[in-house]
């Protein structure tokens, strides 16, 4: 299988959070950095980290990504970092602002999508504003997954 391409070079997805789309109605999507430290950087890149629970908020003007897991790195020894500390995002005021907005206004949260290392190297994490979906949302979307995967099947087994 192939690594998703960015337009140099391929992109390492660290960590995905799929659940995010069953439970959630993603109505936008915006690329962020993440502010680590070294020991983050390396410990991700062994690949162990889940968004799964993770959430980002607005906290004095400022993004910031609560919850999510990132391993201690084992040979950092005592210049280890804590596994679940808040990380501030870096974007623009105006995203900032807008992303508040839409959490404060219409009752959305903004959730991480995808945490990966674009082709220069550097953390991203994609976030969502997502509007959280009713349970007979999910069952319709599971009802509507499973019928595409037996059409699927059935066109296939007929040639």
């Amino acid at each position: 299988m192939n690594a998703p391409r960015g337009p140099t070079g391929p992109i390492k997805v660290v960590a995905d959070n799929r659940k995010a789309r069953f439970n959630y109605e993603i109505l936008d999507t915006l690329e962020a950095g993440i502010m680590l430290t070294g020991t983050e950087v390396k410990s991700l890149r062994a690949g162990k980290s889940t968004i799964a629970d993770a959430y980002a908020a607005e906290h004095r003007g400022e993004l910031f990504l609560y919850n999510a897991y990132i391993p201690e790195y084992l040979q950092a020894n005592q210049f280890n970092h804590e596994t679940r500390r808040p990380r501030k995002l870096l974007v623009h005021r105006r995203q900032v602002n807008k992303l508040a907005g839409a959490v404060q206004r219409e009752g959305m949260t903004v959730v991480p999508l995808k945490l990966y290392f674009n082709e220069k190297g550097r953390a991203k994490v994609e976030l969502g504003l997502a509007k959280g979906k009713k349970l007979h949302d999910k069952r319709e979307a599971d009802k509507e997954r499973t019928w595409n995967r037996d059409k699927a099947r059935i066109l296939r087994d007929r040639g």
